[in-house]
């Protein structure tokens, strides 16, 4: 048994972690914290999870626990590393942007399975990816993995209002969101250095413009991302490659037809449509920003931790309607 504690509870990607870990086989949540619910009862605030636990907001026992979840928030999760000694045994997974970048400065090892699966196995801490980041660079990793991106990228894509998290905002309160969208952080969005870092990783040599318009949907979960640039391979050479390099990950689908978020709502999956329009290639990705671009994948990654196949627990259902 996997022993969890989470920091930071009361968020949406909490809400989908406990989610996800009351039901997974090998899991054992010992502790939810957080700083304005103590003592209150999980159900008060995740209100999906009623009926199906009885757990509270209460104290961290690092002791008493394998591997922590921090989802505080950007900033916080370095604040707290700063302040908290924790057990040597103590593996790490945060879910926020504070570790993403490689560095000397810390020993956490990015946590995109379909990219540093191996280094994940062994690691004791992960900095999980963003969501956006996660999309796109799913998008182009074949690409990259075969010295292809010698051009600029261009990415559109929209993200649902959990995106932005619980906390209302001028721009996420429902009589501004509803029946609207609206573009936001062009070309300098915060996911930006961690996806270039990706693909340096596979094509060093990578030096181009990654033009990266996001935008905010009217609708609560999913991303939909939509990659281009010059690609001289054929159709069938495109279809071949996805296929060959996701041959061994198994929420990543290669599908030849137009995509639609509800595919993947509610689910750890990711689902790619690449194909070819005269020079360019263009590739759609879809998934649930909430599952793969946060909770799920930072499940994901603590399977590949403790040394379970992957998909433990994570037999997640697409939301039809």
């Amino acid at each position: 048994m996997i022993n969890i504690g989470i920091i930071g509870g009361a968020g949406y990607t909490a809400g989908e972690l406990i989610r996800i870990l009351l039901w997974h086989p090998i899991a054992k949540i010992q502790f939810i914290q957080s700083n304005s619910h103590s003592g209150e009862d999980i159900t008060s605030i995740h209100r999906d999870l009623i009926g199906d636990t009885d757990l509270k907001f209460s104290e961290p026992d690092f002791n008493a626990v394998d591997v922590i979840f921090l989802c505080s928030g950007h900033g916080m999760s370095k604040v707290f590393m700063e302040t908290h000694p924790l057990p040597e045994h103590l593996k790490v997974i945060d879910l926020s942007t504070d570790f993403r970048q490689i560095s000397e400065d810390n020993d956490f090892i990015y946590g995109l399975p379909e990219l540093n699966r191996e280094d994940i196995e062994s690691a004791e801490r992960i900095a999980n990816p963003g969501c956006f980041a996660t999309a796109i660079e799913l998008a182009l990793l074949p690409l990259a993995e075969h010295q292809m991106l010698n051009n600029d990228i261009h990415v559109n894509a929209i993200t649902g209002s959990t995106g932005a998290g619980q906390k209302p905002s001028s721009t996420s309160h429902f009589s501004w969101k509803n029946n609207n969208i609206a573009v936001y952080k062009p070309f300098e969005h915060q996911h930006l250095a961690e996806i270039v870092q990706s693909m340096k990783q596979l094509q060093p040599s990578f030096n181009h413009e990654l033009n990266f318009i996001p935008v905010r949907g009217n609708f609560s979960r999913g991303i939909m991302a939509t990659a281009y640039t010059e690609c001289n391979w054929s159709q069938d050479e495109i279809t071949e490659n996805y296929i060959q390099y996701y041959q061994d990950h198994p929420f990543v689908t290669i599908v030849n037809e137009i995509l639609d978020v509800k595919q993947v709502v509610n689910t750890n999956k990711c689902l790619l449509f690449p194909s070819k329009y005269g020079s360019k290639i263009m590739i759609i990705s879809v998934i649930d920003n909430l599952l793969k671009g946060a909770s799920g994948q930072a499940v994901q990654n603590m399977n590949l931790m403790f040394g379970l196949d992957e998909t433990t627990g994570l037999n997640l259902k697409p939301v039809a309607f």
